[in-house]
């Protein structure tokens, strides 16, 4: 069924609810999402969507990353390191948000494109890798809806969702 989807977007941590703490993704789904992207899907990684997959190899591995920690909520910005098709014309900026410390898996196949600064220090705040024929983008910033409705988080969203669809398809 995943194959008729361009894309999807992974937003939820890896338990079923606040009150539900078990894995709503296991090792044999992670499999299936990651044959779903190689075989050219595209996966839209954001926030709480890295956190909680750390002991599912296949995810950990498509995602190139998992959360590892955040602060209190404090001033983030949220600064491009490199003109791409999902930076292009987008500005720093600067919001309350959870600032996300990552684990990355293996930053030889990832291509970051985006830091996030706070009092805390800098991290990893997007990146985007391939596999097989598939695209896969992490945005992390976007714990409060302020963020979501910035315009340069909107622009960076907009062209992540477009760069990420169109993964080339058995071309």
């Amino acid at each position: 069924m995943l194959t008729e989807y361009d894309l999807l977007i992974l937003a939820k941590s890896n338990r079923v609810s606040a009150v539900k703490e078990q894995p709503w993704l296991t090792a044999q789904t992670g499999g299936l999402l990651q044959r779903y992207v190689s075989g050219g899907g595209g996966l839209l990684v954001l926030h709480s969507g890295t956190v909680g997959y750390r002991d599912i190899e296949d995810v950990r591995g498509l995602v190139g990353g998992v959360f590892h920690h955040h602060p209190e909520q404090c001033l983030v910005t949220v600064e491009p390191v490199q003109e791409t098709e999902i930076t292009r014309g987008v500005q720093a900026f600067t919001m309350q948000d959870e600032h996300y410390f990552m684990d990355m898996t293996d930053q030889s196949d990832v291509n970051i494109f985006m830091v996030t600064r706070s009092e805390y220090g800098e991290q990893t705040g997007g990146w985007t890798r391939t596999e097989g024929e598939g695209r896969v983008c992490v945005l992390t910033p976007g714990h409060n809806l302020a963020v979501w409705l910035h315009p340069g988080y909107q622009q960076l969203l907009r062209q992540a969702l477009t760069w990420t669809a169109s993964a080339p398809k058995g071309e």
